[in-house]
This record gives C-alpha cells, sequence and structure tokens, in this order.
C-alpha cells in the first residue's frame, strides 16, 4: 500500500510539473529548442528528476520524468510528441558505443559474480577474510585498501569491489549504505588524482586543446608562442595541479578516518545502527539496484566453499585489463614515446575492461565445470542469473544516461558555464569554478561531461584575466592551476552527490545498496568535505595565503575534528 501511495504521489508531481511549465508556454514562439537552450530554464529537466528522487524514492519515474520535462521544452510542450522524444533519447543513450561497452562489461561482470556466488567461491573468500577481517573496522579498512590494487580505472573499481567486498561487508554486518560510500568515495577521487590512470589522457587532452585554440586565436605573436608552449607542456601543468585537487584528496582520507575513527554522522550513522544492531545491512522496504536473492545464486549444497573460485576469476579481470589498457594504448606509439603514463593515456579503456570481464566469465565457468562442482547448464543458469540481477540499475543507467542527454539538448551545460563570463576577481576564480563544476556535474551527472564542458570555458577565461602568464613560473600560474583543478574537483563532487551519476548507480549496484539511501547517506559526507576544501584549500591557495599543501595538512585536522566532535560510534549505546 505504502510502495502503492508513493508511485501514485510520484505521478500526480509529473503531471503537475508538466502543467505548471505551460506557464513557459510564452517562450516557445517557435516551438524551438533555441528559445530554451542555455537559459535558466534548461535547469529544469534535471531538478525534476534529482528532487523527486530525493522526495519519492522512484528512482525510474523521476528519472523519466526528468527526461519528459525535458522533450517537453524541445517538442513545443506537445505531450504525445514529448514523449516519442523521450523514448528516442534513451534510444540515444543506448546506441552510443561506450555506454555499450559499459552495460556489457556490467552485464559480463554481474554474470561472472553469480557465476562465482554459485560455486561457493564467494563464500569462500567470506571465510578467509574472517581470519583478518574479524571485525567491522577491519572488514571496512579492507575494503578502503582494495581501492589501491585497482586505481587504473573508476569503472571497474566500483563495480569489482563492490560486487567482491559485499559478502564479507555482509557477514560483518556494515550496511550496504556504507560499503557503497566507500566503493564510490575512492573510485573517481582516486582515478582523478593518480598520475596512471584511464582519466589522464582525457584531462591531459582538454588542456591541451584549451590552451591550442588560444594560441590560434591569438594575434599577438609573443602570446600565441606562451600559449602554444603551455599546450606543449600540458601533462608538466597537469602535474603542477594536482595538490590542488583539495577535494578528492580530502574525500580519500574522510572516508579512512571514519574508518579508523569508528565515527559516523546523519543517515550513515543511522544505516550504521540499522546494521550492527542486526536490523539488516539494507534498510526494510528499500529497493536495491542489484538483486541478490535469486535462487540461481545461492551456493550449492554439501559442495566445497573455496576462495580461489572467486579469487582466481577477479584476478584474471584486472590482469586482463591492464593488459587490455597497456596493449591499446601502446598501439601506435613510437618506441621512444611508450613511457607508462603516455600508454594509459593513449589507452581504450572499454575495450579493456569488456575484455577482462568476459576473460573473468569463462575462468569462473572453467573453475566450476572443471571442478565439478556445476554442471555447464548449472553454470550458465547462474551466470544469466548474474546478469539478471543487473537489470534495476541497467535500466536506471540508460535513464540516468537520456537525461544527460536530455540535458545537452536544452543547453544545461552551456548555461552553467556561462555563469562564468561575468567578471570578478581573479583571486575567486577557481572557488566559483568549483562551485560551477559541482552544480554541473550534479545536474548532467557526469564528471567527463563536466570537464568537456568547463575546460575549453575555464582556461581561455582564467588566461584572459591575467592567469598563467608564461605559464611555470610566470605570473599568477597558481591561479592558473588552481582553475584547472577546480574542474576537476568540482566534477568529482557533483558526481558523488547527484542520483542521476553514472558512477552512483555503478556503486549502488556493485554494492546492492538502493539508489536513494546511498546518495542520501553519501551526501552530507560529500558536502561537508567539499566545504572543507573550498574554506581551507582552494580560496587561501589562490590568494597565495598557503601553500596548497598545508591546505590539504589544515583540512585534514578540520575533518579529523569535525567526526571528533560531531561523530557517533555506531556500535557504541544507542541511547548515548
Amino acid at each position: 500500500m505504502k510502495k502503492y501511495f508513493i508511485t501514485t504521489f510520484t505521478l500526480t508531481l509529473i503531471f503537475w510539473i508538466a502543467g505548471s511549465l505551460e506557464l513557459f508556454a510564452f517562450a516557445a514562439e517557435n516551438s524551438s529548442t533555441g528559445s530554451y537552450y542555455g537559459t535558466w530554464l534548461s535547469l529544469i529537466p534535471p531538478l525534476v528528476a534529482i528532487g523527486l528522487a530525493l522526495i519519492t524514492r522512484e528512482v525510474v519515474l523521476s528519472l523519466f520524468a526528468g527526461i519528459w520535462v525535458g522533450a517537453l521544452f524541445i517538442v513545443g510542450f506537445n505531450p504525445f510528441s514529448g514523449t516519442a522524444h523521450t523514448l528516442q533519447v534513451m534510444i540515444n543513450a543506448l546506441v552510443n558505443a561506450d555506454h555499450i561497452a559499459i552495460i556489457v562489461f556490467s552485464l559480463f561482470l554481474g554474470g561472472m559474480v553469480g557465476v562465482m556466488s554459485r560455486n561457493g567461491g564467494n563464500q569462500g573468500i567470506v571465510n578467509v577474510l574472517e581470519r583478518f577481517a574479524t571485525n567491522r573496522m577491519r572488514g571496512q579498512l579492507f575494503s578502503w585498501l582494495s581501492a589501491l590494487f585497482i586505481f587504473f580505472d573508476d569503472y571497474a573499481n566500483t563495480l569489482i569491489r563492490g560486487n567482491a567486498l559485499r559478502p564479507m561487508t555482509d557477514r560483518l554486518n556494515i550496511s550496504r549504505e556504507k560499503l557503497a560510500y566507500i566503493v564510490d568515495s575512492t573510485a573517481a577521487p582516486l582515478a582523478v588524482s593518480a598520475v596512471i590512470t584511464t582519466w589522464i589522457g582525457f584531462e591531459i587532452t582538454q588542456i591541451r586543446n584549451s590552451l591550442s585554440s588560444l594560441a590560434e586565436s591569438t594575434a599577438d605573436p609573443v602570446i600565441a608562442a606562451q600559449l602554444q608552449a603551455g599546450a606543449d607542456s600540458a601533462f608538466t601543468i597537469f602535474l603542477h595541479s594536482m595538490p590542488y585537487l583539495f577535494y578528492p584528496i580530502l574525500a580519500l582520507a574522510f572516508v579512512l578516518m571514519t574508518i579508523i575513527m569508528k565515527k559516523e554522522f546523519g543517515p550513515m550513522l543511522t544505516a550504521e545502527r540499522r546494521a550492527y544492531s542486526g536490523g539488516g545491512v539494507i534498510r526494510p522496504g528499500s529497493m536495491p539496484a542489484t538483486d541478490t536473492s535469486l535462487e540461481t545464486l545461492q551456493p550449492i549444497k554439501d559442495k566445497p566453499r573455496r576462495w580461489y573460485n572467486s579469487a582466481l576469476p577477479v584476478f584474471t579481470v584486472i590482469g586482463v585489463a591492464l593488459w587490455g589498457l597497456y596493449s591499446t594504448g601502446s598501439a601506435g606509439l613510437e618506441a621512444g614515446e611508450r613511457g607508462i603514463t603516455n600508454i594509459i593515456g593513449n589507452a581504450d579503456p572499454f575495450a579493456a575492461l569488456l575484455w577482462a570481464s568476459f576473460a573473468g566469465c569463462v575462468v569462473a565457468i572453467a573453475l566450476s565445470v572443471g571442478q565439478r562442482i556445476l554442471t555447464m547448464n548449472q553454470a550458465l543458469e547462474s551466470w544469466i542469473g548474474g546478469m539478471q540481477s543487473m537489470l534495476m540499475a541497467i535500466i536506471i543507467l540508460v535513464l540516468a544516461w537520456g537525461l544527460g542527454g536530455i540535458t545537452g539538448e536544452v543547453g544545461t551545460g552551456t548555461y552553467l558555464a556561462s555563469l562564468l563570463e561575468d567578471s570578478l576577481p581573479l583571486a575567486l576564480l577557481p572557488g566559483v569554478v568549483f562551485f560551477i563544476a559541482a552544480v554541473t556535474a550534479f545536474s548532467t551527472g557526469t564528471s567527463w561531461g563536466t570537464m568537456a564542458i568547463l575546460f575549453p570555458v575555464v582556461i581561455p577565461l582564467a588566461v584572459a584575466m591575467g592567469a598563467g602568464v608564461g605559464f611555470a613560473g610566470g605570473e599568477h600560474y597558481t591561479i592558473l592551476l588552481g582553475s584547472i583543478s577546480s574542474v576537476m574537483a568540482g566534477a568529482v563532487f557533483g558526481d558523488h552527490c547527484s542520483p542521476i551519476s553514472d558512477t552512483t548507480v555503478l556503486s549502488s549496484m556493485s554494492s546492492a545498496c538502493d539508489l536513494i539511501d546511498h546518495v542520501r547517506t553519501q551526501l552530507p559526507y560529500a558536502l561537508v568535505v567539499a566545504v572543507v576544501a573550498l574554506i581551507v584549500g582552494e580560496i587561501p591557495a589562490a590568494f597565495e595565503w598557503i601553500h596548497p599543501v598545508w591546505g590539504l595538512l589544515a583540512g585534514l585536522v578540520i575533518l579529523y575534528a569535525i567526526l571528533r566532535y560531531y561523530g557517533r560510534d555506531p556500535e557504541a549505546n544507542i541511547s548515548s
């Protein structure tokens, strides 16, 4: 009855919002997108989706509503044409080659986990880890440390760790919300702040292209030469900007602090108390993004629980992924260019992850059938069951991509980027960029899309305002570095907070956690870290009051104090 009421309430809100949009119909003079593109009205579709999702917890309907509302803008408020365009947007989200690769990778990985669950390998891993992860703190610490072994890609980091660690964390009564937070807040922050990751090629290319375009459009030959020199040394500029990645670095540290100090606050404290007291690792009535209750995913009775039946497929995925990154990245490079950073930056991560997940499936099935734990028919049933368990998450993921597509059509990112064009003090630029990047990523659900939108705007704006003259060692070089890092850090922060983000969905998927529960519990932590990063990092470093290292140290001290005085131990007396 409660579920029926919430669904009815959500549908009522959707139609009420659609009806209210008629008030803006005056802007659609020719029923064209141009009347809305890049205006404040472009914020309405993502706000509708995000607001409805947080209020009603009906993620699928809320995302569909956001796409539909955006489609209404585009077709001139015709509900039938809007519905047709909504379906077309979802199809466009599916036919994207990278999106298909992520879906297939996720399905293959789900299938592999299904076989590992059925053959008892996951239970064997839990039995082995019990010797080391003897309590909740050690289990969470192990979950945090595991990120360091799959640092090279955020998608692989999220999907592999969540699925592999979930049986252990369930046994230790660690809430799925906490597991999803650990997985989510160590994947993208590590990928954006490490030198050898699948992100680096994209980031360096954005910096180089922005400076090269600026050099070509500059009439002064001296300045043009400086800009081109900066473009040629884009990798050096990227390395110099890394200490200014305040939010990603502090986010990684804050996760570790909550584990070691055994302190939580807000909705996460409630979730952890529920799990510790025996109320369940998921909230009663929640809808986990992955269904782990299927019969085909339960271990066969009276069969051995061997840890290597899970470990070997996982190690295969990691090994093949690394090999795939090397083989695709080294292709086309000259012998002198084959440094590890160039190879990873030039690699095709989607192809590597596809090969890796397929290889993991083959190894998992071969181990199961070879040891006669499963018949081939049982192994294939478990493989299909594992993929079936990912269906809800895949639907949410496609809808999230569709919403990202509709925000592109109505110009949400363009409008937010245009807010930077107004004049402001140079030293405030990194802080303002961080805020705009966060809002853009939150509204569009993509960190890479945010960087693609903002880098071509932020870098020319910073240079035009006098930042980076002469580049390394030049005047206001730190402002340029801070602005570049703020795009990346703000994109990751907004991505963390958004229920329409692909990495948020994937973290919920791999951890088998309700998507909105994950957002509600992670959001306060992300906001606290972001505010601290802005106050003691972004702003002071831009004004050159402190070195970024001192800003990071100050941030760590403040975050420790916040946990020390406002956090509570979920294992302590609940009445205390």
